[in-house]
């Protein structure tokens, strides 16, 4: 499995972006026998412990075990859901692992074109860390705090915990409080670590690390982290394809639940090819705790992360009729014994 970088993936979107023949995922049907030669399915991924089921999936094979003959998944890790949402929207995606607000944004974005929600994979796995002694947003007055970038999951979450408490922000920086977008994650982790910021909105295990380095949880933030999107060309061309990702999806969680401890190894694993070293085991033990994995989308979560960023002016109002497609996903749980999801 070939990977790929963000830097080369978001390089080459604005060349293109226009050209759907090039950019669409490869599958020629074979004029003698009808039959489609293999899909090349490109798979987006943050390189989060959020991200668990989809670092399993690759490392254990799922993906490949469901697929078969019918396709191959390369996989290429991004540093926020934004530049997911860019990815897919310039067409160099055909499914990815993102977080609500990306994919609500690639949503609103499309005109509802775009993409669809094909299966949960994480809730909760994200907190509001700042320095020790500071126990109120107030207090967060005249500092600056990172977030992954702005309009993503964590940036929205921090923004409205702070309108609610009364303290303001804007998109440029000012307001009350100084919200920083700072990538990779790693470096808001050292800039805390630095004193440069006073804490940040962060998904795992950043957030753990920025407690272990003396931080303290304003909000363990609730709801959906990670979702399965699919974009709606690749699902209508490849619908089989899809319920093959989402099968994998599902055996990701399943062994998760499982076996949580080889979870965890194999999760770091997969990590340490994108990030170059893997995580210390108790960093990564203390990042599953936080994390519920669960292959329900929750719609009511999405639903309200989608009001939280309108409030904020970083989302026009939005429709969500029709983001989902479950089909699959209820399929998958059946075959597995487990309750089926709505939308």
């Amino acid at each position: 499995m070939r990977r790929v970088t963000t830097a080369a993936m978001i390089g080459a979107a604005l060349l293109l972006a226009g050209c759907s023949s090039s950019s669409s995922s490869s599958s020629t049907a074979n004029s003698s026998t009808g039959a489609s030669a293999p899909v090349t399915v490109r798979l987006g991924l943050l390189s989060n412990i959020t991200h668990a089921s989809a670092l399993i999936a690759l490392k254990n094979g799922y993906f490949t075990q469901a697929l078969g003959s019918a396709g191959t998944v390369k996989a290429a890790a991004f540093s926020s859901g934004t530049e997911e949402t860019t990815a897919i929207l310039a067409g160099q995606l055909d499914a990815a692992y993102v977080g609500p607000n990306p994919a609500i944004n690639a949503w609103q974005k499309s005109g509802g074109k775009a993409i669809k929600i094909v299966s949960g994979a994480a809730a909760g796995g994200a907190s509001i860390v700042v320095k020790k002694g500071i126990t109120s947003a107030a207090q967060l007055k005249g500092k600056s705090l990172a977030t992954p970038s702005l309009g993503n999951t964590q940036d929205v979450a921090l923004r409205y915990w702070l309108k609610q408490n009364g303290v303001t922000t804007t998109t440029t920086g000012g307001g009350d409080a100084f919200i920083k977008p700072t990538k990779p994650n790693s470096a808001a982790v050292l800039q805390f670590k630095s004193g440069q910021i006073a804490g940040g909105s962060e998904p795992a295990p950043y957030d753990v690390q920025m407690v272990s380095d003396g931080g303290t949880v304003l909000l363990s933030e609730p709801g959906v982290t990670t979702l399965l999107v699919v974009t709606q060309s690749f699902l209508s061309a490849h619908p089989d394809i899809v319920a093959d990702l989402v099968k994998a999806q599902v055996q990701a969680n399943a062994f998760i639940k499982s076996n949580p401890a080889q979870a965890q190894a194999d999760a770091n694993a997969e990590l340490a090819t994108y990030t170059g070293k893997p995580l210390s085991a108790s960093l990564v033990a203390a990042s599953f705790k936080e994390i519920t994995f669960t292959n329900d989308p929750d719609a009511a979560s999405l639903k309200t992360d989608a009001d939280e960023a309108t409030s904020l002016g970083l989302l026009k109002p939005v429709d969500l009729t029709g983001i989902y497609e479950l089909g699959p996903l209820n399929q998958a749980l059946a075959a597995g014994g487990e309750p089926q999801v709505n939308s």
